[in-house]
């Protein structure tokens, strides 16, 4: 097993010990991680056309404890059919218990990309459930980013991709995000043909049923919202998906419903009038 980052800090999740000690085992927390460019080295990406599928029928391989996480989480390797494409897993025996948020972090993170999905924005890398090496949980496509940058900078040198952040900043609020730090945009660069894009990632702290948005991405305060994104909250505010409804509780699904009302009868991005709706720590 490859060892792709390791944390230098004595974090760690509440898995049984039983079930880590096959990943655990073989990651030493004192070696130096390495570069950034040494660790993408270790990563083998190909080219895939259905990336759903890929993450549904792969095998899977752990290559390593992902560092800095509250929860448990594993960069992954996906197997199908002959070709790897890396993996965020994030296992639902892994996770903290959180006082305001019910267990299942790992739902809401489909949650999210399937709303993304249903907007028409595509903002959220493919995002299954599943179940893997210690159980089920969410297994996000891996997006190989530039690191080095991240909502602050896209923002001030890349206004091509504002349009982007808009519509990452109206899931936002339609998902209720608690956690939308700038390091939670990832800008992949352009590559064979395709153009520079922005991912967000980390949606476990979503769909609260109180209004608990925190998020870095207020420069589009009190611009009118795009006629996609109210088409879209027209259509929740008639139905919420099945695929998204069966992944969270009946008041989360409610207030979906309610977001996408306010959507409507503001038709504005919000403004965060107090200075205070920001997550900690920003990046």
């Amino acid at each position: 097993m490859h060892v792709v980052w390791q944390s230098d800090g004595p974090r760690r999740s509440r898995l049984p010990e039983d079930e880590l000690s096959g990943v655990d085992d073989e990651i030493d927390d004192t070696d130096d991680p390495g570069t950034d460019e040494q660790q993408g080295a270790e990563l083998r990406v190909d080219d895939i056309d259905d990336p759903i599928e890929h993450l549904l029928r792969g095998e899977i391989e752990i290559e390593g404890r992902m560092p800095y996480s509250s929860n448990a989480t594993f960069l992954v390797h996906v197997v199908h059919e002959g070709r790897s494409h890396p993996a965020i897993y994030k296992p639902m025996r892994g996770e903290r218990p959180l006082w305001d948020f019910e267990p299942g972090l790992h739902r809401r993170e489909v949650a999210a990309y399937r709303l993304s999905e249903a907007m028409g924005v595509g903002v959220v890398p493919p995002t299954v459930l599943r179940d893997g090496p210690v159980g089920e949980g969410s297994f996000q496509w891996f997006a190989v980013a530039d690191h080095s940058e991240h909502y602050f900078t896209i923002y001030e040198t890349m206004p091509e991709l504002h349009d982007r952040l808009r519509d990452m900043a109206a899931l936002d609020i339609l998902a209720n995000n608690t956690d939308r730090k700038s390091g939670h945009c990832l800008l992949v660069p352009e590559r064979d043909g395709s153009p520079a894009t922005v991912w967000g990632i980390d949606h476990g702290l979503c769909f609260a049923p109180e209004y608990k948005l925190r998020t870095v991405i207020w420069e589009f305060g009190d611009e009118p919202l795009p006629d996609h994104v109210l088409d879209a909250a027209k259509r929740l505010v008639d139905a919420v998906p099945l695929d998204i409804a069966t992944l969270l509780v009946d008041d989360e699904v409610e207030a979906i419903q309610g977001r996408a009302t306010w959507m409507l009868r503001e038709r504005r991005f919000p403004t965060d009038p107090t200075g205070r709706r920001y997550p900690w720590p920003l990046v």
